[in-house]
């Protein structure tokens, strides 16, 4: 039995997915070795990226669901308390872009976790997601609130370092005054 077993493992792990067969783990510990370089697509638009980069970060579509995209982008005259409002052509393609790469309707691994914890709502902010939540809530408060360097665990790309390109792999995780994170 043991020896069927190792033989199981052996060929699991040769054809790449006994990471996905026998880790429940969220975070990954799988990486590159299993052929995954980011957890949700990289911003792939540079209009999207040069508007909404000029603020804050260009967060990745997968994070959201499609729902959540229109909410956001029906509302940049009072977007989280500033007037982000674009010419209507300008809304229009974005929002047509966000919605096409929302985490509903992609297939990266993250962005089917935030799709399938979102359910039916269409939440505003990322940090509302449940999976969101779960990942984040071992974080001590001081690392994050009271830490001038990060604000808040909107600013995605103060400790994941590679945000940008759609990778929050916990091993590239950087604490602004704290270092790398280990849970």
């Amino acid at each position: 039995m043991k020896e069927k077993l190792a033989i199981l493992i052996t060929t699991l792990a040769l054809a790449g997915v006994a990471g996905e067969v026998f880790s429940s783990d969220d975070d990954e510990h799988r990486g590159a070795a299993w052929g995954k370089t980011a957890d949700v697509a990289a911003v792939s638009n540079e209009q999207y990226r040069a508007e909404c980069a000029s603020c804050h970060l260009a967060y990745p579509p997968g994070l959201l669901p499609a729902a959540s995209w229109e909410k956001i982008m029906s509302g940049l005259s009072d977007h989280f308390g500033d007037n982000a409002e674009l010419a209507p052509d300008v809304t229009k393609a974005l929002t047509a872009y966000l919605v096409a790469n929302g985490a509903d309707r992609v297939n990266y691994r993250r962005s089917v976790k935030f799709a399938r914890s979102a359910g039916n709502s269409a939440p505003l902010r990322i940090t509302e997601i449940p999976y969101f939540r779960k990942e984040h809530r071992e974080i001590p408060a001081r690392m994050i609130k009271t830490n001038t360097q990060v604000g808040s665990l909107s600013n995605c790309s103060a400790c994941h370092q590679r945000a940008e390109a759609g990778s929050f792999s916990e091993r590239e995780i950087t604490i602004p005054g704290y270092g790398r994170w280990d849970d």
